[in-house]
């Protein structure tokens, strides 16, 4: 059994006028206070809007901040849903864990419900009455749930994925200027 500590990655995207640009948090175990490492990437080619097809414009630059790792994850948590629906109706988080095509688990947190989910596991958080939607590929979801009950942060939002969240935002208004 090896001693090293679980490396996972948190990856969000936002967008400038005619640009995509992703964050990615890595850090050791679920209950890690402080990022391990951060990267970001930008792409210029950003794929037109396409109601119900978000992933298009994310996926490219989600990819091109993963390919940056070059070590193996314990799991990717995307700001999104794996599934919308049933497993056969991929979200972002399952197109990505599609392109990926290996074996890393992929969990998605969305903050909003997708219409008539009936499918995601809720995770209370701090002192929310507000939930986040879980769900997953390559993880049991009820499992990758308690991880993220175990995630740094009083709040509603881990302390990871809201770290990833500020630097695409920041990143997307700094390469806006």
């Amino acid at each position: 059994m090896s001693d090293a500590p679980q490396r996972f990655a948190c990856l969000d995207a936002a967008y400038g006028p005619a640009s995509a640009h992703a964050a990615c948090v890595l850090f050791d175990g679920w209950r890690a206070d402080k990022p391990a490492r951060t990267l970001t990437a930008s792409l210029d080619a950003l794929a037109p809007y396409e109601p119900g097809a978000l992933y298009k414009r994310e996926l490219p630059v989600l990819l091109a901040t993963l390919a940056q790792i070059g070590e193996p994850l314990e799991a990717i948590i995307v700001d999104g849903y794996v599934w919308l629906g049933g497993e056969n109706q991929p979200g972002l988080g399952g197109h990505l864990r599609e392109a990926l095509a290996g074996p890393t688990p992929v969990i998605g947190i969305a903050k909003t419900p997708y219409r008539d989910d009936d499918w995601s596991v809720r995770v209370l958080r701090g002192a929310s009455g507000r939930p986040l939607y879980l769900t997953a590929a390559g993880i049991d979801p009820h499992i990758a749930a308690t991880g993220l009950s175990a995630m740094h942060g009083e709040g509603r939002i881990p302390t990871m994925l809201r770290l990833a969240d500020r630097m695409a935002r920041e990143l997307a208004a700094e390469m806006s200027r």
